[in-house]
């Protein structure tokens, strides 16, 4: 069953929404937190396997339209890979991976969660499909910092420089074919953060300067010298 229209911003269906993710978002922390070593392993690798599972018939039926619909319908979003991204960090337990989903889970992911642009409303299966790929990557970037699975400052460098080779490519693919892939060239028709960060192109400098530093914020506490204990002397 197909339902076309404009999903709203913090309307009823969206605080529903919002109500599951944040319990969530806890769930995912305290299963981090108080699993020991063995079940964290089975659990981590199993909701690996089950976000593989489900999204990933949900990003088939997204690109079906890709052919005719070139300029809006290409899998190069965030979105696009960032459940991908979820289920192979948290099979693998890469480092490498899982630096990826904490920076793109807790920031580009969840402001598809907060702010959505949405086209589809419920029962459609894509709108079902937009929220398990936005919802999934945040939950399992949630889980990483229960587990305590922080990134270093080399793979703050290493995010850095890949999410700036994805957005130079999508510029040079928005020239080519007058489409807007990233928000690059417009901001999305719904309310978002980018509403507030000036006009266009600026808001697109804005928001990388916010990465950067935003980005370097939520690698700190990871990363923070420790002062070794003072030796305790007799009188």
């Amino acid at each position: 069953m197909l339902v076309v229209g404009r999903f709203q911003v913090f309307g009823p269906q969206h605080l529903v929404i919002l109500g599951i993710f944040a319990l969530g978002c806890l769930a995912a922390v305290l299963l981090g937190r108080r699993l020991p070593p063995p079940a964290e392993a089975t659990v981590r690798r199993t909701a690996g396997v089950v976000i593989l599972v489900v999204c990933g018939p949900f990003e088939v039926i997204d690109w079906l339209p890709a052919v005719g619909n070139y300029r809006t319908s290409l899998p190069v979003q965030i979105c696009d890979f960032a459940w991908l991204i979820a289920g192979v960090a948290l099979l693998t337990g890469s480092a490498r991976w899982s630096a990826l989903l904490y920076y793109w889970g807790l920031t580009l992911s969840l402001q598809g969660v907060l702010t959505p642009d949405l086209d589809r409303l419920f029962p459609d299966p894509q709108f079902f499909g937009y929220w398990a790929r936005h919802v999934a990557p945040v939950w399992a970037a949630v889980y990483l910092i229960g587990a305590r699975a922080g990134p270093t400052w080399r793979s703050y460098r290493f995010v850095l420089a890949l999410t700036t080779l994805w957005a130079g490519v999508l510029i040079v693919l928005n020239a080519l074919l007058g489409s807007n892939y990233g928000y690059l060239n417009a901001k999305p028709v719904t309310h978002s953060l980018l509403d507030v960060l000036g006009p266009w192109p600026w808001y697109v400098v804005v928001e990388a300067v916010l990465i950067v530093v935003g980005w370097a914020l939520i690698t700190w506490p990871w990363n923070r010298p420790t002062v070794p204990a003072r030796e305790s002397r007799s009188p």
